[in-house]
């Protein structure tokens, strides 16, 4: 019994994945054709008694088959969408010629979007035939709905759930705000048809989570702790999965969570259509796309895999001591403080608290958010965040991504990040959906080795550079020539709140245990 508007699935896509070597969590995507042949006879093991699925619901418009190669090139390179990967389909320009049945397109008129952002335009086409998906995009650029309106249409394509069955689709979030976010989008978009999703994370009761299991439900989204947890309680289960998406897999690796994704991704069909989504691009995060997807596109939104900010972002770096920075931090709030919503960055959860009660004391409306609170008091702290009873929130990298609060207007680094991709995620929680944005960083003689790569990340987006800071860059690399290049990223170890422990570490610690996240 199919809920699907009638669209035929591609008759072909199950047995091509069965005879190519689509299989479980061994290498799937890149395997070497000397071992095709074993490849394909381990596949068609797996394989044997699990029920055919459709996955391939796209059919070309005709107003994006009538474009020519040229005005697709042209098209792309407008809009910065570099794309590779075998048989890549033209992007859609307007929601109309996606092909969305009617209940997804009122869906989106309801939300007043004018048209597809980059990611979507291009993303969309991909995951709706069916293929495994590499997006690369950067913060606020749509991608949220590039792989949940396809996994709607997909559900419906799919047999009703039956008593015991475990979820359709599973998006897998690093930390507990994104994955509160994207379960609210997915209720939206999924009303229409009667869809039902949940959210499992850790830091809440799991009385109401394994209630929502139990009575069934098409989309889980989940942080990787809480669901092994909810796996092994048996009150879920994967055999169901069709449709997957790791959603901020960068930001999971450098968490820690590589083998739990693992253990549970070797639970789900290997047959299965898999998005990967990521802000960055490093070797740990290609290797991983490498063992879990099978011949994938991959579509880059921000013209390259290099690390970029947002060019709506107006980037100021200020040089100063640790003892100048809450002086600078008030003088700055003085200037700036207009009622818009205001986001400072900690390091550390007790500097977030110490900077937040000095605030406060101060006269400012201060509130913070860490994973030390508790999920009510998140929730309400991001509450009263969102509806400008408190315009200014501090906060750790809890919510450097992910965090989806319209009409911030300023981000303030008060604490420099142990890497470049963390600042270029922090700043980005403003200039999201075409807004301008302005971004203020504190920078300290501390913080050095990281001059010469934020001088580039300035200068490609068209930014000033100061003398002192392009002085602290020249003097680091002179300091340090003949030691080695490359972009400085520095792993941070992570408890199990997703907050950083301390400082910046050369690996992550092993005591930092993220699984209860």
């Amino acid at each position: 019994m199919s809920r699907f508007d009638g669209r035929a699935a591609d008759p072909g896509s199950y047995r091509d994945r069965r005879s190519e070597g689509a299989f479980g969590g061994g290498t799937r995507a890149f395997a070497p054709p000397s071992k095709a042949d074993s490849a394909a006879a381990a596949a068609a093991s797996e394989l044997d008694g699990l029920p055919r699925f459709e996955k391939n619901f796209y059919v070309e418009s005709p107003s994006v088959a009538g474009m020519t190669e040229d005005e697709v090139e042209a098209y792309r390179r407008r809009r910065e969408i570099t794309v590779e990967g075998r048989d890549v389909p033209k992007p859609v320009r307007e929601f109309r010629d996606v092909g969305f049945p009617e209940y997804v397109l009122q869906e989106i008129t309801k939300a007043g979007f004018v048209e597809p952002t980059p990611i979507q335009s291009q993303g969309w086409p991909m995951a709706l035939r069916g293929r495994d998906l590499i997006g690369i995009a950067e913060t606020g650029s749509g991608k949220t709905l590039a792989y949940l309106l396809p996994a709607i249409v997909h559900v419906n394509a799919q047999p009703i759930l039956a008593p015991g069955d475990g979820p359709i689709v599973l998006v897998l979030a690093p930390t507990r705000e994104l994955a509160v976010q994207i379960q609210q989008e997915s209720t939206k978009f999924g009303a229409s048809s009667k869809i039902k999703s949940t959210c499992i994370y850790g830091g809440v009761p799991k009385g109401p989570q394994v209630r929502d299991l139990q009575k069934g439900v098409e989309i889980v989204i989940a942080t990787p702790g809480r669901l092994i947890d909810m796996i092994e309680s048996h009150h879920t289960n994967l055999r169901r999965v069709t449709y997957l998406v790791l959603d901020e897999a960068d930001r999971m690796l450098d968490m820690g969570f590589e083998p739990q994704i693992k253990k549970i991704v070797s639970q789900i069909r290997p047959d299965r259509q898999t998005l990967y989504w990521s802000a960055t691009w490093p070797k740990e995060v290609e290797q991983l796309a490498r063992n879990f997807l099978f011949d994938p596109y991959k579509v880059v939104i921000i013209g390259s895999e290099e690390l970029k900010a947002n060019h709506a972002i107006s980037q100021h770096v200020e040089i100063l001591s640790e003892s100048q920075k809450y002086n600078k931090l008030v003088n700055l709030l003085e200037d700036i403080m207009d009622g818009s919503r205001i986001l400072i960055f900690m390091d550390t959860k007790k500097g977030c608290d110490q900077i937040t009660r000095q605030l406060r004391m101060d006269g400012w409306p201060a509130l913070s958010i860490h994973g030390d609170k508790s999920q009510a008091e998140r929730d309400w702290v991001l509450s009263e965040f969102k509806s400008g009873k408190s315009p200014i929130m501090t906060a750790t990298d809890v919510a450097a991504r992910g965090l989806d609060v319209k009409d911030v207007k300023y981000v303030i680094n008060y604490d420099f990040p142990g890497s470049l991709e963390d600042y270029v995620h922090r700043i980005g929680r403003t200039g999201r959906a075409g807004a301008k944005g302005t971004a203020y960083t504190f920078f300290t003689a501390a913080n050095a080795r990281f001059a010469k790569d934020l001088i580039n990340i300035l200068e490609e987006a068209g930014q000033k550079v100061s003398p002192e800071l392009a002085n602290m860059g020249r003097g680091y690399r002179d300091r340090y020539r003949g030691h080695g290049g490359g972009r400085t990223v520095l792993k941070q170890s992570y408890d199990k709140s997703g907050d950083a422990l301390g400082g910046p570490r050369a690996f992550p610690k092993k005591d930092g245990d993220p699984m209860q996240l």
